[in-house]
């Protein structure tokens, strides 16, 4: 008797196992609808077997599958393998990291098959009709127009600035109607690549050459590269290139970017350089599309997927190169329920796909670097910037007594006004959006906090609310003190909002630009920013971190970062490595092109060694080097490794106990062996979120193999533990943060 063990979507260590009806023919990764309790859920085979004694289940008992969805595995052999052995390493529930690997509709048992779309279009009558007859309804008029150039997808009606009651009036005249359109495609693109114009095909500089001619020698196997070059050294151009090889094969490439607001830069670079259908993932795509493109890297339609950290969860059909671009930033670390990383699935996929990956980033992390000292990585090195770009000059700006204007100091001020007055764009970074951190009563002290989280809220003035960055709770702006009633009602600090309005006035006659996630959030912004910026001009950009990295701004001659002492003093051990990452990422946003390009950065600590080394010639990597021997001296991370067990509760009580109980449960385990370090519990840094109070438990051990026989040994154990059901608790393997 045949028997189908079931993953299904439910955070519980364990599958289930159903019978197989007459004539149903199941696949290993293929979906199948079984009854579960008193509904019918969506599950994913494991694996069919033949039934036996040994198993632990009463065959009487089972239930039959209700239905078999899929004739076929939705998961290549590589991602199916991967997928496995990430869910013993990280630990995590066998359904919910299959099904986190699907896009949503598959999820929800949708088929299996490019979705056919809505197009709205023009009618015989709304050809003949002469638009000036709409004068009257220019909206209708301009509708109009738009469809009779051609057929407008329901999915391209916001971007082309239309609304649908407009259309459904011209639908109403007869003027337009919708009908449903398939969508053919096909892999012909593999007898037709080429290079689309070979004006942008750039001349290589020795180093680029170098990179490309190395990794192309072994394109036709397993190896990892650090392509580690300076911010403006054209590690974008050594992808290019190196891709052109990979597509004339035949083989698809996946690209891999930090930040949503990368891929459309990105995107249209590899767009206007190749003769290939290049297709983008990220959360802003609607699930439609997300489907769409997943199932065209499935059936080998697209030559290229670019995508944030989910789109590694593609199947391909002949992958042939994986391209980690930043591989340094946190971004692709997943810091909630599934806690996996990206860049580190992406080696273990490429390897499994005997296929090359190359990591670029200008700050390697050290996890990379010591890698590349382990001999497992080969590293490549960009040293200059290409083209006629020339070093910046980094300077720090002691501002100990200095009168500041809401963060500005005067001499950085007057420095603005050299660059501006030439006709050049300036940058200021300060990675806090909103208003003010901050409100308070002058006359009582009394402060405006999050009760949730403990922690003060920012004012967010174009909103007129205050919103907590910890929990997302908002409340509207108080007029009054709740505790004494004044209308004193103050502001301490600054954030990028506050930093716009001052500029405006400081500069009238300067356009501001401020980029953050509040400016943002509609689909489209992000690029009409970056095409003003692209314009050139006398300009002021304000941005956050999403700013910092990836792009290119070549009339960008002033950069500063205006507060950066925070991130020196930090009680987290990783925080110096995310500073120097984020400060020489933000430095290579100035003087990208010919034009000369200046950092200053404002500091109370210019004597801090941190900021020394940085601002020394090759400053990251000197202190990344430096920085490894200090961790292998300390014991830390890449030298050891560490598994973190996080516990919260609603009285600050349980979720210590249950994690003292977890530490004696561990220091009793016959796997302990005196390399094995426990800290804690611990409150974690952030003490409470959401209401929540946050505890923690830290395991260190040099020997990762052992320390993921104990948490095996272990985790049956922990739920049995008294205080285990009072409280939430997760799991979180190889932690960035606490």
């Amino acid at each position: 008797m045949l028997i189908v063990n079931v993953a299904l979507p439910m955070p519980i260590d364990r599958t289930f196992y159903y019978l197989l009806p007459d004539n149903v023919a199941p696949v290993v990764g293929g979906r199948v609808r079984v009854p579960f309790g008193q509904r019918k859920v969506i599950g994913i085979v494991i694996s069919i077997i033949e039934y036996s004694e040994k198993l632990t289940v009463d065959k009487d008992k089972l239930k039959y599958i209700s239905e078999v969805i899929d004739n076929h595995s939705l998961f290549s052999k590589s991602l199916w393998r991967i997928l496995n052995w990430a869910i013993r390493y990280y630990h995590y529930p066998t359904g919910i990291v299959l099904f986190h690997a699907l896009p949503i509709l598959l999820r929800k048992g949708k088929p299996a098959e490019i979705a056919p779309l809505w197009q709205w279009f023009a009618t015989e009558k709304g050809h003949s009709t002469i638009p000036e007859s709409l004068k009257l309804v220019p909206k209708q008029q301009q509708a109009l127009l738009i469809l009779m150039q051609g057929p407008v997808y329901c999915n391209q009606v916001k971007n082309l600035q239309l609304i649908n009651p407009t259309l459904k009036a011209l639908r109403n005249k007869g003027l337009c109607d919708m009908r449903l359109h398939k969508v053919n495609y096909s892999c012909e693109w593999r007898s037709q690549f080429c290079i689309k114009n070979k004006l942008l095909h750039c001349s290589l500089t020795t180093e680029q050459a170098l990179a490309v001619d190395s990794i192309r020698s072994e394109d036709d196997r397993f190896s990892v590269w650090l392509l580690a070059g300076v911010t403006g050294s054209g590690k974008t151009e050594v992808y290019l290139n190196v891709l052109e090889h990979i597509l004339a094969k035949g083989k698809q490439a996946l690209v891999l970017v930090p930040e949503i607001n990368l891929t459309p830069q990105t995107i249209v670079l590899f767009r206007n350089r190749f003769n290939a259908p290049v297709e983008v993932l990220h959360s802003e795509l609607n699930a439609n599309e997300r489907l769409n493109v997943w199932l065209k890297a499935k059936q080998g339609e697209c030559a290229i997927v670019i995508g944030t950290r989910s789109a590694l969860f593609t199947s391909f059909a002949q992958l042939g190169m994986i391209i980690i671009d930043e591989e340094h930033d946190i971004s692709y670390k997943q810091h909630e329920g599934w806690r996996y990383h990206a860049r580190d699935l992406a080696v273990f996929l490429a390897k499994e796909e005997n296929i090359p990956i190359v990591l670029g980033t200008a700050t390697p992390s050290l996890e990379t670097l010591y890698n590349v000292q382990q001999k497992k990585y080969r590293q490549l090195t960009l040293s200059k910037r290409a083209g006629k770009a020339k070093p910046t000059e980094q300077q720090l700006l002691d501002i100990k007594g200095l009168p500041l204007m809401h963060g500005l100091s005067a001499p950085l001020l007057d420095k603005m006004r050299e660059h501006l007055q030439v006709d050049n764009q300036v940058m200021l970074f300060l990675n806090r959006r909103g208003f003010a951190p901050a409100m308070l009563c002058h006359e009582c002290g009394w402060s405006a906090e999050c009760k949730r989280c403990d922690h003060s809220y920012t004012l967010h003035q174009q909103q007129r609310k205050l919103l907590c960055h910890y929990c997302n709770s908002k409340r509207t702006l108080p007029h009054q003190c709740s505790k004494c009633g004044s209308t004193q009602l103050i502001t301490i600090g600054w954030g990028t909002e506050q930093l716009e309005t001052t500029l405006k006035n400081i500069f009238p006659e300067v356009p501001v630009t401020r980029i953050d996630r509040d400016t943002t959030k509609r689909k489209g912004t992000l690029e009409n920013y970056l095409a003003k910026v692209q314009h050139g001009g006398a300009q002021i950009l304000i941005g956050t971190k999403m700013l910092a990295t990836g792009h290119h701004f070549p009339d960008v001659t002033l950069v500063s970062l205006l507060d950066v002492d925070g991130a020196l003093f930090s009680s987290d051990f990783r925080a110096p490595e995310h500073f120097a990452q984020l400060y020489t990422q933000v430095a290579g946003r100035a003087g990208r092109a010919e034009k000369f390009g200046e950092v200053l950065l404002q500091t109370h600590h210019p004597e801090h060694p941190l900021l020394q080394t940085l601002l020394q010639h090759n400053g990251y990597m000197d202190y990344a080097k430096k920085t490894l021997k200090e961790r292998s001296q300390a014991g830390l991370p890449p030298f050891t490794n560490h598994i973190l067990f996080r516990a919260n509760d609603h009285d600050n009580r349980q979720a210590g106990l249950f994690l003292d109980q977890l530490r004696q449960l561990l220091e009793s385990s016959t796997l302990r062996d005196n390399s094995l370090w426990i800290i804690g519990p611990i409150p974690a840094l952030v003490p409470k979120r959401g209401g929540r109070f946050r505890w923690k438990l830290l395991l260190s051990h040099p020997l990762r193999p052992q320390l993921q026989r104990l948490i095996t040994e272990s985790l049956p154990i922990i739920n049995t533990l008294s205080q285990a059901s009072k409280v939430k608790w997760s799991l979180d393997v190889d932690p960035i943060d606490c």
